[in-house]
């Protein structure tokens, strides 16, 4: 008689993140951020609600590790700072304009405006590892990586939502060049 270790029951635990974050990812996109229920986004991955409450305890938990994983990984290879920053404004960009991603990202931090456990979730595991990446990558001051990426999501989000669509064409450009400006 072999000896044989047991598995956890139910699936893998990456195929279900994916399941969630592709199921979040449509259910913002087809429903919106107030609407998209974590009944509804259990629904539509087939799973069970008690399942991602065991593993993300808040809608914004789930939506900080969705984010996280939409964002992944962060261009940074590139010969010059200036070159890694416009990478990433490109990247930002095509991202936000993703189905679903928006309108998760901006509905997130509209309900992190009055909920200060949402602010350490949305600053610790989503802001931090990118601002650390981006400081390393840079060269540049905390303060300083902080207010790129102010100005970066604060104008991309705010072009979604007043327009419905991600910022195109000349306007990347623009406002590439003008984030540029910070790092001369």
């Amino acid at each position: 008689m072999s000896v044989s270790s047991a598995s956890a029951p139910g699936r893998p635990r990456s195929d279900l993140h994916a399941t969630v974050f592709g199921a979040t990812l449509r259910t913002m996109h087809e429903l919106g951020y107030a609407n998209a229920t974590m009944d509804r986004i259990a629904a539509a991955a087939g799973i069970a609600k008690t399942t991602i409450y065991r593993r993300w305890p808040s809608k914004g938990a789930l939506i900080a590790d969705c984010l996280l994983e939409a964002f992944r990984p962060l261009p940074l290879e590139a010969p010059t700072p200036e070159e890694i920053l416009a990478g990433c404004i490109r990247f930002l960009v095509a991202k936000i304009g993703e189905p679903g991603v928006g309108v998760a990202f901006a509905g997130v931090f509209v309900d992190a405006m009055s909920d200060p456990a949402l602010r350490e979730i949305l600053s610790t595991r989503l802001q931090d590892p990118y601002r650390l990446a981006l400081q390393d990558a840079l060269g540049e001051p905390e303060e300083r990586v902080l207010l790129i990426i102010d100005v970066l999501v604060g104008t991309l989000l705010h072009r979604m939502g007043m327009t419905g669509a991600p910022m195109g064409g000349t306007d990347v450009a623009v406002l590439t060049e003008m984030v540029l400006r910070v790092l001369r």
